[in-house]
């Protein structure tokens, strides 16, 4: 290749996809819609603060959508846009190569991850 600029909407996407924790709520999301202390129960190790950050990083970038339900107390949902889940393909591709290559090494007795083709996670409602 012998232009050496990247793509700048590739260079977009890895930027963001590349940030702490988007990856893991990307992933918490793929199975449904989830409030915001739902998403942090599957996810204990991030703050409340970072986890509103990449919320509305996310938000501003088309891949989740936020609905205030209208009941008392109000309750804010949060799910992907369709263009976050075409995500889905790429996240699972992601699992594939990281149980070939394994980077860790899971303890034994350890669960198989979410997107890992020998498992599959559904949402628990909301």
């Amino acid at each position: 290749m012998e232009n050496s600029e990247l793509c700048p909407k590739f260079e977009a996407a890895v930027s963001l996809l590349s940030k702490r924790w988007v990856g893991l709520i990307w992933e918490v999301l793929l199975a449904g819609p989830y409030r915001f202390s739902q998403i942090q129960t599957r996810v204990p190790a991030m703050s409340d603060r970072m986890l509103a950050l990449r919320l509305k990083e996310m938000e501003r970038a088309g891949i989740v959508s936020r609905s205030v339900m209208a009941t008392a107390p109000v309750q804010v949902v949060y799910q992907l846009t369709p263009k976050g889940q075409d995500f889905e393909t790429v996240l699972t591709a992601i699992h594939r190569w990281a149980d070939h290559w394994p980077l860790l090494t899971a303890p034994e007795g350890t669960e198989p991850c979410p997107l890992s083709p020998d498992s599959k996670t559904t949402n628990d409602g909301i």
